[in-house]
């Protein structure tokens, strides 16, 4: 019977790994055809990804919705550009090295004060922890440069092997780092996967389905929700690592609540109750935001006004609409 169980998961899970090489062979193959603007846009389309997967295990596998995930993002931003101006080397792998531990560590501290509490309460006080930290930012501008932000120079990848200077510096750190990140990214998800198929994953959707029955059974609610957000914390961190060296500068917007907001509007927009929505919604509100910008002044009040149809015609997101849709196909063939 365990054999047999076995099969049956090993075949199901077949077209998802076919379907899931697809896609990373056409990610690998975008630089081939588009010009550099595309593809750092693409490069930002897969950071705001790995930062909504990471808040989507409190969201959508938690039932815990994080006003100030953009606090983890800024900490790892700004410890990349405390490490760029004062302890160097200028090397992607030390700033993930001295970033990810900073992050962790970051998050299981305002994780462990969090999760004390459930619902809006849990809500309203991550936003106010992202607040003191966006205050701080601003506030200690002889640190963190205030408003003005800091700098952070193009670093190198592959300890030192790769170096960008010269009139096509940009362009060629451009294309190669999208490399870098489409590899970290896939880390990620993989990552993710497992955290959230393994036994530890089946419990935080038992607790966010039923907690009370989930206490009954004996698992610790407090800590399971505590390690749950360390993770999401250091996966949305992660993406602030990335981000800064391609933007080549941090402020305390990434700080401000309205960033946390975006990370939300990510996380809907794809649909928060699927694994690849946040992924979908990372790409597609990337694009959104971008062009959104160029046509009008009044970008957020566009993207409050999709935000709005979406969870009125869509409240599932793209992904959770299109998987219906199959599954009505599906159902109609039959």
């Amino acid at each position: 019977m365990v054999a047999q169980v076995q099969v049956l998961r090993g075949r199901s899970a077949l077209p998802l790994a076919a379907a899931a090489a697809a896609v990373l062979i056409v990610l690998v193959l975008v630089p081939s055809y588009f010009d550099t603007y595309q593809v750092q846009l693409l490069i930002y389309g897969l950071i705001a990804a790995i930062a909504a997967l990471g808040f989507n295990l409190l969201l959508g596998y938690t039932g815990l919705l994080s006003f100030g995930h953009s606090a983890y993002f800024g900490v790892g931003a700004y410890t990349v550009a405390f490490v760029a101006e004062h302890l160097g080397p200028h090397s992607m792998e030390f700033y993930l090295l001295v970033g990810i531990p900073v992050v962790a560590v970051t998050s299981a501290l305002f994780g462990y004060i969090c999760v004390r509490h459930t619902q809006i309460f849990f809500g309203i006080l991550t936003l106010a922890i992202s607040q003191v930290i966006y205050s701080l930012a601003v506030k200690f501008y002889w640190v963190t440069g205030g408003s003005d932000g800091l700098r952070v120079p193009r670093p190198t990848l592959l300890l030192g092997l790769l170096s960008f200077s010269g009139p096509q510096g940009f362009q060629n750190f451009v294309r190669s780092y999208y490399y870098y990140v489409l590899a970290i990214f896939a880390i990620c998800v993989v990552l993710m996967w497992v955290i959230v198929h393994s036994p530890f994953g089946k419990a935080l959707q038992a607790i966010r389905d039923n907690e009370v029955r989930a206490r009954f059974l004996g698992l610790r609610i407090r800590r399971f929700r505590w390690i749950a957000f360390l993770v999401s914390g250091t996966f949305t961190g992660i993406a602030g690592i990335l981000w800064v060296p391609l933007n080549g500068l941090t402020t305390p917007d990434v700080l401000y609540w309205t960033f946390s907001g975006e990370i939300v509007f990510t996380a809907l927009l794809g649909g928060f109750r699927n694994f690849t929505g946040p992924i979908v919604g990372g790409l597609v509100f990337t694009y959104l935001k971008t062009y959104a910008v160029a046509i009008t002044e009044y970008w957020q009040l566009l993207l409050g006004v999709v935000l709005v149809t979406m969870v009125l015609v869509l409240p599932t997101g793209v992904v959770g609409a299109l998987t219906q849709a199959r599954r009505r196909l599906a159902g109609g063939k039959s």
